[in-house]
């Protein structure tokens, strides 16, 4: 149970977030859309369960990262069939979930540390 509720917050964040970034860039594909909540089940989870495992460190955090910005673009680029799309999509998306967990974070230790 503590570590469903260790990856369910940040897949849910992720996938609301994800949704508004393609939404923000005006993709309206019902098949795009869906199929971002079904890429980043299968990329979050397994990155959150990574960096739990490594003590959030860094460079795996960072390499992570880069490794789901790819796979997500090549997942995006099979609904889209166009890569520059592709890789904005699979990039913003990732750029602006990771930097909004990293702000709440930041909100979260000065709420509850200072």
């Amino acid at each position: 149970m503590e570590i469903l509720m260790t990856i369910l917050p940040p897949l849910i964040a992720t996938i609301l977030i994800e949704y508004g970034v393609l939404r923000f860039l005006r993709e309206r594909s019902w098949r795009v859309l869906w199929s971002s909540v079904v890429v980043n089940i299968l990329t979050n989870v397994p990155l959150n369960l990574l960096v739990v495992d490594n003590d959030y460190d860094w460079g795996v955090i960072l390499i992570g990262e880069v490794i789901v910005i790819l796979v997500e673009t090549l997942w995006y680029y099979f609904f889209v069939k166009a890569w520059g799309k592709a890789f904005v999509y699979g990039f913003l998306c990732n750029a602006i979930s990771f930097l909004s967990g990293m702000l709440f974070l930041m909100i979260l230790d000065l709420v509850f540390y200072y």
